[in-house]
């Protein structure tokens, strides 16, 4: 190996600051780092299950856990006999985190305590001074680095330095949340809404486009929260147009999940109009109907978010819709689930994340009146076929079509829809057709096929293709030269 090994779970978001931390972790070859998700149980159950797969398959390797798992619970992590540190979203940027127990400065750790914020109590009780820790200090001074995320007031000290070798990067523009969603503990281990500055994330976007990288996902929380704590107060939309206006070389730009609530005029119109804006939206919809959405705290209506699709669509027809649906929120009646179930087609929503409601300690809906989980069980299943049923459609509507494919491996890739796409024949260096490629953004225009040049195979990762949809095979279209 050369460096630490990541394992991320979770968001976009988590998926870009891994690569930051990989880099602040330098070569130690000898570290784990277990980036962590706290959106649902399940997902602190994963990240359990991954620590403890991660020591049984290298026994003798450091294992380092934080994300918002280990910010909201470092007591949990911290009791794990395979943890050897736990380190907050804030201490996860600062290199001396990562550094051997012996090398490590005198770090003092926060109190936990219960807090209240936004109405309801966040319990986090203070931990116990576990036996068999080592390094210097009293207590958990070198084994637990967490503190108060909630003020914390700059983000993104990080920025990721480069993706190795994927062609898309993820580049975080905002963090935190200011709204509290009633389900939500998310604003806990991540803290209010901040975001960085335009002049830092240009520089960063035009130095992944340098790299090689051909597509740049914007990440946050709550990214269309972005701006009002920054001088001037400028808007997601802003901040999208002077990325597409000083890094011209860039080809491909997509937003992480959207709030549909704050789409204003001039990112509806980039999402709508700029050709380099990609055609694909994910929406932080949640339910699909409107008593659920107000026990929710969500700030959109049923009606709004039909609306806000139908405006989209009439104006660019091939935007693809992706959601977040929660099934079996407390208090959901079948009517109400109903109504979101109708939701999936209503906002023709073809790539569904369905989450099964679990209630999050620290959260109002875990007080609320629960539903049975056999019946939260079978709404997540309703919801995950009815969006696959929504999904097979639209990827059987697209064969024939002619598509825009980036290499991400090995002949698999997406279109600017997110539509997966498989190459036939795979690019491996034997494939028909195929050959080396024209890069569009030095000899101009489109990328298409060049049979006078030689195999490249693996070295195709990273180009942009255009491609005719032949058919599709299980859940991924198959293209071929066009």
């Amino acid at each position: 190996m050369s460096g630490p090994e990541v394992i991320t779970l979770g968001c976009r978001l988590n998926a870009a600051e891994s690569e930051a931390m990989r880099a602040l972790a330098g070569g130690q070859d000898d570290l784990v780092i277990v980036n962590s998700c706290a959106v649902t149980n399940e997902a602190v159950r994963q990240t359990r299950q991954a620590i403890r797969k991660a020591k049984r398959a290298r026994p003798e390797a450091r294992i380092f856990v934080t994300g918002c798992a280990a910010q909201i619970e470092p007591e949990t992590f911290a009791a794990m006999p395979e943890v050897s540190r736990v380190l907050g979203n804030r201490e996860k940027f600062d290199p001396a985190s990562f550094r051997p127990f012996d090398a490590a400065c005198g770090v003092a750790q926060d109190k936990l305590r219960p807090e209240s914020r936004g109405g309801s109590e966040l319990f986090r009780p203070e931990i116990p001074a576990f036996a068999g820790m080592t390094g210097r200090g009293a207590g958990m001074t070198e084994r637990v680095r967490v503190s108060d995320i909630m003020a914390v007031r700059d983000t993104a000290p990080h920025l990721a330095a480069g993706f190795a070798e994927r062609s898309r990067a993820f580049v975080e523009v905002q963090n935190g949340c200011d709204h509290r969603c009633t389900f939500c503990i998310i604003p806990y281990g991540r803290g209010n809404s901040r975001s960085v500055p335009a002049g830092l994330v240009v520089e960063r976007i035009r130095a992944l486009a340098g790299e090689g990288h051909r597509e740049v996902v914007l990440t946050g929380v709550d990214v269309t929260s972005y701006g009002p704590d920054l001088p001037g107060a400028p808007t997601l939309g802003q901040l999208i147009e002077r990325i597409l206006r000083h890094v011209p070389e860039l080809p491909r730009l997509r937003l992480s999940s959207l709030d549909c609530i704050e789409i204003d005029e001039r990112l509806f119109d980039l999402a709508t109009g700029e050709p380099r804006f990609m055609p694909h939206l994910h929406m932080s919809f949640q339910a699909g109907d409107d008593m659920v959405l107000k026990r929710m705290k969500r700030r959109h209506s049923r009606a709004g978010a039909i609306a806000t699709v139908a405006r989209l669509k009439a104006r660019r027809p091939e935007i693809a819709i992706g959601a977040d649906l929660i099934a079996g929120f407390p208090t959901e009646t079948d009517a109400m689930h109903a109504n979101s179930l109708a939701l999936i087609d209503e906002c023709d929503i073809v790539m569904g994340h369905v989450f099964p409601f679990s209630p999050k300690r620290g959260t109002p809906a875990a007080l609320m009146p629960q539903v049975a989980p056999r019946v939260v069980k079978a709404r997540a299943r309703r919801l995950r076929e009815a969006c696959a049923r929504r999904k097979a459609a639209w990827l059987e509507g697209l064969v024939g079509t002619r598509q825009r494919v980036l290499v991400e491996k090995d002949g698999f890739g997406h279109a600017e829809n997110f539509a997966p796409v498989h190459l036939s024949p795979p690019l491996n260096g034997e494939g028909l057709g195929w050959g080396g490629l024209r890069d569009p953004l030095r000899a101009g225009g489109d990328v298409h096929p060049d049979p006078t040049l030689p195999h490249q195979g693996r070295g195709l990762n990273g180009a942009i293709v255009d491609v005719r949809i032949a058919g599709l095979e299980g859940a991924a279209l198959i293209g071929v030269p066009a």
